[in-house]
């Protein structure tokens, strides 16, 4: 096909790719749903005499079982599997233990890691591996996920530069080469680049996308978005209790030394006297969630307690020697959203606890309950005296049909508690899911092995990421079912509807003819300005096409128009490959598509932030092609 005629069909991929921009700009209808009428639209339209090319009706629905749609729905899996023991959110401790909970240092930390895993494995994966994670740090530090999730992401795709086998591009790299070294004479024969040569390059782009979300991340990210995290961590425990309860309480982590007279007391003495709640001990490295009531005190230990700052510093602390720490340190994975927080749960009539006490149902060693309130009739007996209230010993209560117990507990707790007849838990909106720690060696085994097939086997993608996936599920990681939930099936069909709009751009020449009338325009050129332009080019075909296929269109034709203006032909297929990269503009990137919905992202949102941050990447690369090579 002549790619210098602009033929009818060509003319309507042109419309067709006019339309999406628009359906995804304007966000009319949902962008998923777009990609799906985009796709309904292409499949019609071949039908019509003279727009054959446009698709073949065989290989409209390719894009479902494409690579990379195999990929993303597999690495979801693996995420889910890790996340299901618990892993995912000892990351997050960690993480949040060395950057504090401040925005401006979890996101240098969080996305400097995923760049880095980017540069050996690919950059979805990773990206999908930190989702989790994200959400963890989300939920304990109410930093809404939407400020965190594109920085990940952004730095996920830059660290797919920082080594050969980082990105698909790159990784085809030295095959396009080989491929054009056989039509050359010996003479001007193309060496292959080695493993790390565009590392100085790639560490700069990740550096850049750091400091670029450091320093300007305050306006050009958006604020709270997302499915349901952020309005978790936002609703704090000590808010609710006391809108619902009138019981004005903030948790704290108390350090209780050598010496104190606390030594020897009890909990729930402690918690009598002194009208607060202590829900869990650290002593010795052996940490207690939910102690029992009548748990000695030993030194040198550490107490998670709910109260009153005021009381607690003045009537507590001050006599006792005891140091109230300025946040959560041993307990904040524990006391996270994700991890525990308040609940109800009703006592029915029938029920075979009524009459008994909470001490004598001993509820904090068999059920985890941490009994904060017991609201009856219009009363509230608690610990804590108040204004309305009168401080209650309510571990003594004998419980009655229709008693509201207001509880902390963890989860997973309250998620076995919901099989007790004896018990009616009123709470829903809470993450119903057990946690495997018990499955972590399973995880972290098939994660290795999908790591391995990824690195050292010449093995698809896709296979080797459905390999790991298939082994989360059969060793029980997850069940099948839950595998099916954690896949993000808008972001599947999202990328899966747009391959064949990208096909189309290619097999009707729309592609080439843009290339030719680019560079027709770039004729006579210097070579620096040659380099930008092909920059420029790869840069806007990876947005309307997969980066591959941008790689393997314009990778020729950057050899070509080296050799015509005496540049080197290498680093200019090198500019391209590095380019195809830079696709932050719209949610096209497989990245970009898996960070739009759990973040809660609009395309105006890439727009905003992508636009700096595609002007950043080519002056970056740029430079850096220009000192290292």
């Amino acid at each position: 096909m002549d790619g210098s005629v602009l033929t009818l069909e060509m003319m309507v991929v042109l419309g067709l790719l006019a339309f999406t921009v628009f359906l995804f700009v304007s966000e009319i209808i949902r962008i998923d749903l777009a990609a799906l009428l985009v796709m309904a639209l292409l499949g019609i339209l071949s039908t019509v005499p003279g727009l054959g090319n446009l698709s073949d009706g065989a290989d409209l629905f390719a894009g479902f079982s494409s690579n990379a749609v195999i990929s993303i729905i597999a690495v979801m899996i693996v995420g889910a599997g890790l996340d299901k023991t618990g892993l995912m959110s000892k990351v997050a401790a960690l993480i949040l233990k060395r950057g504090g909970t401040t925005e401006g240092r979890i996101i240098p930390i969080v996305s400097g890691t995923v760049g880095v895993i980017s540069s050996f494995m690919q950059n979805v994966g990773a990206a999908a591996l930190f989702l989790p994670v994200i959400s963890r740090i989300s939920a304990r530090t109410e930093i809404p996920m939407s400020r965190l999730a594109m920085p990940m992401g952004f730095c996920a795709i830059l660290g797919g530069t920082i080594t050969m086998v980082g990105s698909s591009p790159l990784i085809l790299l030295n095959d396009l080469l080989a491929t054009a070294n056989d039509m050359l004479p010996a003479g001007q024969q193309m060496e292959p680049f080695g493993l790390f040569s565009v590392t100085p390059i790639g560490i700069m782009l990740v550096l850049t996308g750091v400091l670029y979300f450091v320093l300007l991340g305050r306006w050009i990210l958006p604020g709270q978005r997302g499915r349901g995290e952020d309005a978790g961590a936002a609703r704090s425990m000590q808010d609710y209790i006391e809108n619902t309860y009138g019981l004005r309480a903030d948790m704290f982590e108390l350090s209780v030394p050598e010496g104190s007279i606390l030594i020897g007391q009890t909990l729930s003495d402690v918690m009598v006297a002194h009208h607060l709640y202590i829900l869990g001990t650290s002593y010795k490295g052996h940490k207690v969630i939910a102690p029992m009531a009548d748990t000695v005190i030993e030194a040198p230990c550490r107490l998670a307690v709910l109260g009153l700052r005021r009381a607690l510093e003045d009537e507590f602390c001050t006599p006792y020697n005891v140091k109230i720490l300025p946040a959560l340190d041993i307990f904040a994975d524990d006391f996270a959203a994700t991890e525990s927080g308040v609940a109800e749960v009703v006592i029915p009539p029938g029920s075979s606890v009524i009459g008994q006490s909470p001490i004598d149902l001993r509820l904090r060693s068999k059920h985890g309950l941490s009994i904060l309130a017991i609201h009856r009739g219009e009363d509230t007996l608690s610990h804590v005296e108040t204004e309305d209230h009168v401080a209650t010993h309510i571990g003594a209560v004998p419980l009655q049909a229709g008693d509201t117990l207001v509880v902390h507990v963890r989860w997973e707790k309250l998620t076995r508690l919901k099989q007790d007849r004896d018990y009616v838990v009123v709470t829903s909106d809470f993450p119903q899911e057990e946690l495997r720690p018990n499955k972590v060696n399973w995880a972290l085994g098939f994660f290795a092995m999908t790591l391995g097939l990824i690195l050292f086997t010449d093995l698809l993608l896709s296979l080797c990421l459905l390999a790991g996936a298939l082994g989360m599920i059969l060793s029980r990681v997850l069940s099948i079912d839950e595998a099916y939930d954690a896949v993000s099936w808008s972001t599947v069909f999202l990328l899966a509807s747009l391959i064949p709009l990208g096909q189309a751009v290619q097999n009707t020449g729309t592609a080439a003819w843009i290339a030719g009338q680019i560079l027709t325009l770039l004729d006579g050129w210097p070579l620096w300005a040659l380099q930008a332009g092909l920059a420029v080019l790869a840069t806007a075909f990876t947005l309307v096409m997969s980066n591959v296929g941008a790689t393997v269109l314009l990778v020729p034709l950057a050899v070509s128009i080296a050799f015509e203006a005496g540049g080197d032909p290498a680093i200019f297929a090198l500019t391209v490959a590095i380019s195809t990269s830079n696709s932050f503009l719209i949610p096209t990137h497989q990245v970009n598509a898996l960070i739009m919905g759990p973040a809660g992202y609009r395309v105006v949102d890439f727009v905003r932030s992508g636009g700096i941050m595609t002007i950043l990447f080519l002056v970056v690369s740029l430079v850096g092609l220009s000192i290292f090579f």
